[in-house]
């Protein structure tokens, strides 16, 4: 009985890839309120340049100062400052220059925000977007998290595609005798 070949039903099935993983819900397309930032399924485009989501790493947002009107500001307002001190400047004309400092300090205050995109094996893009950094961050969380999903729906696509390369590159296993 060693020798001789078991019928098919005592064969061990043969190895079948895993069927593919059933398609997400499509998400929806969200944008800013000036409409600077567009995030769709698989794309995100920033003041009209896109970028698909396979090609970014991450995507931060931070709030920057305008330092050069901050410096400029604050400079302004201590001259004058210092000059009205130490009397070399009338009252009126110092008044003005501390008005002129003092708006200089905040407009430099009000600064803008950037927006960094961290692209696979590139160099790192740059944007400014005005207006509070809330609406941005929501916006820069919801596209971490859709670039996360894109990286990972990868992932298991090829992995799929490397175990049914395998398996059909495995030789047939010779029927066993017992």
């Amino acid at each position: 009985m060693s020798d001789q070949l078991l019928p098919e039903e005592h064969l061990p099935p043969a190895e079948t890839p895993a069927p593919a993983l059933p398609p997400r819900p499509p998400l929806p397309t969200l944008s800013s309120e000036d409409g600077r930032l567009v995030l769709t399924e698989d794309a995100l485009q920033v003041n009209g340049q896109r970028f698909a989501l396979r090609e970014l790493e991450a995507v931060e947002v931070q709030r920057v100062r305008w330092l050069l009107w901050f410096l400029l500001g604050g400079f302004t307002l201590a001259g004058f400052l210092l000059g009205l001190l130490q009397n070399w400047v009338r009252l009126m004309p110092a008044a003005l220059g501390i008005t002129v400092g003092a708006l200089l300090l905040a407009w430099g205050q009000r600064g803008t925000n950037r927006l960094r995109l961290h692209r696979l094996g590139r160099e790192t893009m740059h944007f400014a977007l005005p207006g509070e950094p809330a609406q941005w961050q929501k916006l820069t969380a919801e596209t971490n998290r859709r670039i996360r999903r894109r990286h990972d729906e990868a992932a298991e696509a090829a992995a799929l595609a490397l175990l049914a390369a395998e398996a059909a590159a495995r030789p047939p296993e010779p029927p066993t005798t017992e």
